[in-house]
């Protein structure tokens, strides 16, 4: 990524967005002081920068029936096969997270399975069974606690006074 300058108008629609990716953009200009075409054009510029990397629908996989978080760290017999253990791992799908770490394992997965029964199956028939996966280490989740989008300086709102105007 090229390096992009973030000012404070483009600091206030993040902050708004990551709030609440929904929100009009119309309603974000008028929060920053700016025309519709104007937030439409940072959008864009910071989507072209790789500052904005998408939006997505965020599902509560409890709704699913997804009743178990495991984060699983996976040490590797070859380092050097690190590319070729994560082409697998990306065949899984209740894996939702691969991370390279630092430390004795390579690598971190965060997991969702339906019980424990299906967390044991993914481990020792799915992810064991991958070439160069040397040893696993499973943390259940027990409650997430804090959930959030990376921190943007959050810009509130004008107060609204009783009659409505700003």
């Amino acid at each position: 990524m090229a390096s992009y300058h973030i000012d404070q108008i483009d600091q206030k629609i993040l902050s708004f967005l990551v709030n609440n990716a929904r929100m009009p953009f119309l309603e974000i200009a008028r929060e920053c002081g700016v025309s519709g075409a104007a937030i439409h054009q940072r959008v864009k510029r910071l989507e072209n920068n790789g500052v904005i990397t998408g939006s997505r629908l965020l599902v509560k996989p409890q709704a699913l029936g997804l009743n178990v978080c495991a984060f699983v760290s996976i040490s590797l017999s070859e380092a050097n096969k690190y590319n070729e253990v994560v082409e697998s791992l990306r065949n899984i799908p209740e894996i939702v997270e691969c991370h390279f770490v630092t430390g004795k394992a390579a690598l971190l997965l965060k997991v969702y399975c339906f019980d424990n029964d299906h967390l044991m199956e993914i481990l020792l028939n799915t992810i064991q069974n991958i070439p160069y996966v040397q040893a696993t280490d499973t943390v259940i989740s027990l409650d997430q606690a804090i959930e959030r989008q990376v921190w943007v300086k959050d810009y509130k709102r004008k107060a609204v006074t009783s009659a409505g105007k700003k």
